[in-house]
C-alpha cells in the first residue's frame, strides 16, 4: 500500500480522496492554486504545496508543477479526482516515467476513450449498442448530409475529441446540416484543439443512463449497477439517482452484465463508467469515463462500496476486494449538486459564505469543502457542495431529501439549493417521469 498520496485537485473531491486516504492509514499531499491557499484539503493534508497562479492552466493543469510536487514530497501515487487532468493520457504517462502511480487506468484506455469515435467503434467491438450514425470522422458538412440522411433526421454534430456537452450541435434537416457542421467545429477546435466530427442520431427524449464498473489487472470486472442522470441543464447534470426509476431488475443484470464483460475483455484496471442513452426500450453507448464520476457517491450509498477506496488499492496491482456477487444493491439514493449559482438566472456566485450548516441525520450525505468564513473564489466550476440522501425506498428518499434540503444552510452567496427543492416537489420528477430535455423544458416553461 502506498505511504503517501499526492491529490492533483481541489475543492470537494479532494477532501473526499484525502478522507479516504486517512481512513487508509495514508498520508496525503494537497496542491493547491494561490486562490485555493485556505482550502479544506490543504488545511488537513499533511503537507500542501503551492503550485500556482489562480487560473487552472497556470496551477490544476500545469503538469509540471503537479509532478515536482510530487518528487519533493516523495508521494508515491498521484490520484488526479475528476475533471482537469484525470482524463488526460499524457498526464499518466508522464507521472508514471517519473516513477509515480498513477491512481487511474492505463494511459492507453484513457488515449482510446477519449477518442469518441475510437471509443465507439470499441464498443461495438465489445459487443455493446452504439447509437446509429458515422463509422468515424466525416470531414465536411456534404459527408455529414449523406449519413443523416442513411440514419435519418435529426442529427447531432459531435466533437471526436469532446466531452462535458461541448462540440455538440444539433441539424434537424438538410437545411440546417452546414451550420451544424460549422458550429459544431468551431466549439471543437476552440474547446479541444480538434475539430474532428462525427454523426449521430438525435434521440429526441432519452433518459441518461451510466453504469458504474471496476476492472483489476488481474482479468476481474464487476459492475455496481446503474445511475439516472437524465435531470440535466445545457447537458450538465443536476442530479442524479440510483437505481433508475425507468428500469427493472431484469434490464439492469443485463446491461450491467453485458459492461462487466466488455471491461473485461478490454483488460481495464481502476474504476469507470460506461454512459448510455436510453430510449423505447434500448440501451446506446455514448461514452466511457476512465475517471471517478462527480455522482459516485450514490453508487457508494446504495451498494456500500468504497469507490476511492477501491481506485487506490486497484492502483497498487490489488486484485478487486469483492466479486459480482458480493454486490449488493439496497435502497435508494439521490444526489444534489448544489452550486455557487443564482437559481433563477444560472449566473455565477462566487464570494464569501456566511452561516454555513450542512444537513444531517440518518443516511444524509454532504460532500463539500465550504465553511463559514471560506472564500468561494470566481475562477473554477461552480459546484460547492453534493447532498446525498439514501432511502429504504425511492419515496423515503424523496421525503428525507426535502427535509435536508430545508435544513440546508449557505449564506453570503446564491446558490441552486432553491432549484432542487422545486425540482423535488414536482409532481413529473416524484413520478420518475423525466428524460434529458426535461428540466430545460421545464426552466423554459417557467414552472
Amino acid at each position: 500500500m502506498f505511504d503517501k498520496v499526492l491529490i492533483a485537485n481541489r475543492g470537494e473531491i479532494a477532501l473526499r480522496i484525502h478522507r479516504a486516504c486517512r481512513e487508509m492509514g495514508i498520508r496525503t499531499v494537497a496542491v493547491h492554486s494561490e486562490a485555493d491557499a485556505n482550502a479544506m484539503h490543504v488545511r488537513l493534508a499533511d503537507e500542501s504545496v503551492c503550485i500556482g497562479p489562480a487560473p487552472a492552466r497556470e496551477s490544476y493543469l500545469n503538469i509540471p508543477a503537479i509532478v515536482s510536487a510530487a518528487e519533493i514530497t516523495g508521494a508515491e501515487a498521484i490520484h488526479p479526482g475528476y475533471g482537469f487532468l484525470s482524463e488526460n493520457a499524457r498526464f499518466a504517462e508522464i507521472v508514471e516515467e517519473h516513477g509515480v502511480a498513477f491512481i487511474g487506468p492505463r494511459s492507453e484506455h484513457i488515449r482510446l476513450m477519449g477518442d469518441k469515435l475510437a471509443a465507439r467503434g470499441k464498443a461495438r467491438e465489445l459487443g455493446l449498442p452504439v447509437v446509429p450514425g458515422s463509422d468515424g470522422e466525416v470531414p465536411d458538412a456534404g459527408e455529414a448530409g449523406a449519413v443523416a440522411r442513411e440514419v435519418g433526421y435529426p442529427v447531432l454534430l459531435k466533437a471526436a475529441a469532446g466531452g462535458g456537452g461541448r462540440g455538440i450541435a444539433l441539424a434537424r434537416d438538410e437545411a440546417g446540416i452546414r451550420d451544424a457542421f460549422t458550429r459544431a467545429r468551431r466549439e471543437a477546435e476552440a474547446g479541444f484543439g480538434d475539430g474532428s466530427l462525427y454523426v449521430e442520431k438525435f434521440l429526441e427524449r432519452p433518459r441518461h443512463i451510466e453504469i458504474q464498473t471496476a476492472g483489476d489487472a488481474h482479468g476481474h470486472a464487476v459492475h455496481l449497477g446503474e445511475r439516472d442522470c437524465s435531470v440535466q441543464r445545457r447537458r450538465q447534470k443536476v442530479v442524479e439517482e440510483a437505481p433508475s426509476p425507468a428500469l427493472n431488475a431484469g434490464q439492469r443484470a443485463e446491461i450491467g452484465s453485458r459492461v462487466a464483460d466488455a471491461v473485461k475483455r478490454l483488460g481495464y484496471s481502476n474504476v469507470g463508467t460506461v454512459e448510455f442513452l436510453y430510449e423505447d426500450g434500448e440501451f446506446y453507448f455514448i461514452e466511457m469515463n476512465t475517471r471517478l464520476q462527480v455522482e459516485h457517491p450514490v453508487t457508494e450509498m446504495t451498494t456500500g462500496i468504497d469507490l476511492v477506496r477501491e481506485q487506490i488499492r486497484l492502483a497498487t496491482g490489488a486484485p478487486l476486494s469483492f466479486g459480482q456477487a458480493d454486490v449488493a444493491f439496497n435502497g435508494h439514493a439521490i444526489e444534489c449538486r448544489v452550486a455557487a449559482e443564482n437559481p433563477t438566472t444560472f449566473s455565477p456566485s462566487p464570494g464569501r459564505v456566511g452561516a454555513y450548516h450542512a444537513p444531517g441525520g440518518m443516511s444524509v450525505r454532504v460532500d463539500s469543502a465550504l465553511y463559514a468564513g471560506y472564500d468561494v473564489p470566481p475562477c473554477y466550476d461552480s459546484l460547492i457542495a453534493k447532498l446525498v440522501v439514501h432511502g429504504r425506498n425511492r419515496n423515503e428518499c424523496m421525503m428525507r431529501l426535502r427535509r435536508a434540503l430545508e435544513e440546508f444552510v449557505i449564506d453570503g452567496i446564491d446558490t441552486t439549493i432553491p432549484l432542487h427543492q422545486a425540482l423535488i416537489a414536482n409532481r413529473d420528477f416524484a413520478n420518475g417521469d423525466y428524460d434529458v430535455t426535461w428540466l430545460e423544458r421545464l426552466l423554459d416553461a417557467g414552472d
